[in-house]
């Protein structure tokens, strides 16, 4: 992040049209930090002290994008880190099972598919990502 850069601008402020962010007690996110959020009009939530079990779901994501994705590429720049990040949480919570939640979908596609068509085979990130899914009818 640039310093002095406008974070809610619309033209590629990574905090565009969001109000509000849950931040844990870490020391990174210093007085000086929360204050420039808050100065752009975010609110900040900060997590109790000692409560790993309220930020679980977030450290998973973070767990799940770095040893799937992130670690496994070699980037040039911010461009590309952004993209492959998008792609990555679009797979994670459009194509991928979780086993938290039975092995289901987190937002599944709801367009008709038959039992009887056939199963392709689909990738993302030049096929680092692959899933499996039926053929639309």
């Amino acid at each position: 992040m640039q310093i002095g850069r406008n974070l809610t601008d619309p033209l590629g402020g990574f905090l565009a049209e969001k109000r509000l962010l849950i931040l844990d007690r870490d020391s990174k996110y210093s007085s000086a930090f929360r204050d420039l959020l808050e100065d752009a009009g975010i609110q900040i939530v900060r997590l109790p002290p000692r409560s790993p079990n309220l930020n679980a779901y977030a450290e998973r994501f973070v767990r799940s994008i770095k040893t799937e994705c992130l670690n496994r590429m070699i980037f040039f720049g911010e461009r590309s880190l952004r993209k492959a990040t998008r792609e990555f949480a679009a797979h994670y919570h459009r194509e991928r099972n979780h086993q938290g939640i039975d092995n289901r979908l987190i937002e599944p596609d709801d367009r008709p598919r038959s039992t009887i068509s056939a199963i392709e085979c689909a990738q993302r990130l030049g096929g680092m990502l692959r899933f499996y899914r039926r053929a639309a009818a």
